[in-house]
């Protein structure tokens, strides 16, 4: 069996470290926003390059107080894509805010800036980006469209953890921005966790008061918050993996060459790299109008694969039919019929991407 996510395995390459890290946790007696937390905060915010990083309890949570920060709610629009995990559209939504979604490049499928101008209203606060599978989304004329119009942007970079765009990291372009650190993700905790990051003193100032009660000193709120922390096991764990994310996302980036090299003669359409961007492949995509053929026939063979995402989500029960935006959006309709995710992570064996290669070849025309 060749899984398309193995998140154990990466447990396991670092193992005796990552034991290390939540004995001392244990050991300390000090389990919330401690020591690990602050030394992971800064760890991180050095290796995205900003000043500011705030660990949260998840990645959703991050977007939420990011979004909160920004001052964004009832009667405020924002927006962001379709073609995502719910919990973008959902993060919104929990501000009492209305997303309002544009369709996405032909080839790279993150937000197309060239939609963005038809969707302005009075009401437009912010645009949330994605940085999809890896995949830097073009952020250039995202921030010229917002800083004319005095809009903020709010960075997903769920997926794209290390991933650069004009040699420089995602997450350091917009003016706060979101990771999730779920087990599956190119940076993954042992559970749920997630940070915000920004350069704005004012901002970070208000997202730490935000993840826990809006308090500035203990069991006093200065202004509403919520509970949403990240815990020092996670800071931990997370410490150790940190320092390994550049050469595990060389070895992603390898594995997608090796795949390109075996499937380009095929009828497919494989991951295309956006210019004087670094995709760091959380996720290695195919399409093909074949896809739940080839899916059934990987599936046979022991090869696992997923659908990142087989509903795009204004065609989801929950929100089919009172999204702004989503009467047209033609190109994430398609994208969503065709789009395949194939067996990615730092451990997986060259001999394995062959051995994919080799069966979806022998599904043949």
């Amino acid at each position: 069996m060749i899984p398309v996510a193995n998140p154990a395995a990466q447990y396991r390459s670092h193992k005796a470290e990552i034991d290390h890290a939540i004995h001392r946790v244990l050991d300390s007696g000090w389990y919330i926003l401690g020591e690990e937390v602050r030394a992971f905060e800064a760890e991180f915010a050095a290796y995205i390059g900003v000043k500011f990083a705030i660990g949260v309890g998840s990645g959703t949570e991050a977007l939420h107080l990011a979004l909160r920060a920004c001052d964004i709610g009832p009667g405020d629009e924002v927006i962001t894509v379709s073609h995502t995990a719910v919990a973008t559209v959902v993060a919104i939504e929990l501000c009492g805010a209305t997303p309002v979604l544009a369709d996405i490049d032909v080839d790279r499928y993150t937000l197309d800036p060239e939609k963005l101008p038809r969707l302005l209203t009075p009401c437009t606060k912010a645009i949330v980006p994605v940085h999809l599978y890896g995949q830097p989304a073009d952020m250039t004329p995202i921030l010229e469209i917002a800083h004319r119009h005095g809009f903020k942007v709010i960075e997903d970079c769920a997926q794209a953890h290390g991933a650069t765009y004009q040699g420089q990291r995602v997450g350091s372009w917009g003016d706060i921005a979101c990771f999730s650190f779920y087990p599956t993700k190119n940076l993954g905790a042992l559970g749920d966790g997630g940070m915000v990051v920004t350069d704005d003193p004012a901002l970070a100032e208000k997202a730490r008061l935000l993840r826990e009660y809006g308090w500035a000193e203990r069991y006093v709120s200065h202004i509403r918050g919520w509970n949403s922390r990240l815990d020092e096991l996670q800071a931990a764990v997370l410490r150790v993996k940190l320092k390994y994310l550049d050469a595990d996302n060389a070895v992603r980036a390898r594995l997608a060459t090796t795949y390109n090299q075996l499937l380009a003669d095929e009828d497919l359409r494989l991951p295309a790299e956006r210019p004087e961007s670094n995709h760091v492949y959380h996720q290695y995509v195919i399409r093909t109008k074949r896809r739940d053929e080839l899916r059934a026939f990987l599936k046979e063979r022991g090869i696992g694969t997923l659908v990142h995402y087989p509903v795009p989500v204004h065609l989801q029960p929950a929100y089919r039919g009172r999204l702004p935006g989503g009467d047209d959006l033609p190109e994430t309709e398609r994208v969503a019929r065709e789009v395949l995710s194939l067996p990615m992570y730092p451990e997986l064996a060259e001999s394995d991407v062959k051995s994919v290669a080799e069966a979806i070849l022998k599904l043949g025309p």
